[in-house]
């Protein structure tokens, strides 16, 4: 039964106020970035009077923003990489197996996601500081710290999601599979993961957004040669002056990645979600 048409026009109102809201930061941002600098700084307009492609090419060189982007997507890419692969084996083991304290490691998994993330920062980061200065391998100001940091917290919540997942796929296909051959290892890659490929990827993906756009951790546990897009834009902003149209210009590109891939894989995103939340 279609719904009454007072409904249709509450619900018409109602998307077009949101998309209005949604749209205008980003319509704002657009026509700032293509702007002088003088007509941002001056007064505002919805309509420019004039455009400029110039902010784009000048956000390359009043920061070395291509080498904050290689930082980021090192970092980003290492911390998806790691929590993929380590949550794959780790919700198998508890999706598959019973072992004494099976439900403490999956409660204790959970609870992470209780605390918020700057308890942990002063911890890390005498942690670095000791661990360099006793082994040598520097943790404090360089990429494998910040790794390590950011597995810390997509970690827990891959291993979660990833547990709910495999416990929607029949263990009747691990059986068939060694039946016919396969060990434990052979079952995970050759049936389970394939059938797990929209949690795998949700997972993937809030891994690396986590990565991608946090800023309070690599303001602290980074340094100029490990230092990240987000924490790289604000060098856009001087003593003399801000770069407005290319912090919008920089702001734009840098979030290009993120939005593709989420257009890219909304479809197994949406799925993976879905399938991970309820069992």
């Amino acid at each position: 039964m279609a719904p009454p048409r007072s409904f249709q026009a509450i619900r018409v109102v109602f998307l077009t106020i949101l998309t209005i809201f949604v749209a205008l930061p980003i319509f704002v941002m657009i026509t700032s970035s293509l702007k002088p600098l003088k007509d941002v700084t001056g007064q505002f307009r919805w309509i420019p009077s004039g455009l400029t492609i110039r902010p784009y090419i000048d956000i390359w060189k009043t920061v070395p923003l291509a080498h904050y982007f290689s930082n980021s997507l090192i970092v980003a890419g290492s911390a998806t990489i790691c929590s993929v692969v380590i949550a794959i084996f780790a919700a198998y083991a508890v999706s598959r197996y019973n072992f004494r304290g099976k439900r403490v490691f999956t409660v204790s998994v959970l609870s992470t996601q209780m605390f918020p993330g700057i308890l942990f920062l002063l911890p890390l980061f005498i942690l670095f500081v000791n661990v360099g200065n006793a082994t040598g391998i520097p943790l404090f100001g360089s990429r494998l710290g910040l790794i390590i940091t950011y597995l810390t917290f997509s970690l827990p919540f891959a291993i979660w999601m990833l547990i709910g997942y495999f416990d929607s796929v029949p263990k009747e296909l691990d059986e068939a599979a060694m039946v016919d051959g396969c060990g434990p290892l052979g079952a995970l890659f050759r049936v389970v993961v394939p059938a797990a490929i929209p949690g795998i990827v949700a997972v993937a993906v809030y891994a690396f957004m986590t990565a991608w756009g946090e800023v309070l951790f690599a303001s602290v546990l980074t340094n100029d040669e490990t230092r990240t897009l987000a924490i790289g834009l604000q060098n856009y902003s001087t003593l003399n002056d801000v770069y407005w149209n290319q912090v919008m210009a920089a702001s734009l590109v840098v979030s290009v990645p993120v939005v593709a891939g989420f257009l890219l894989l909304q479809k197994y995103l949406v799925t993976g979600l879905t399938a991970g939340a309820v069992k």
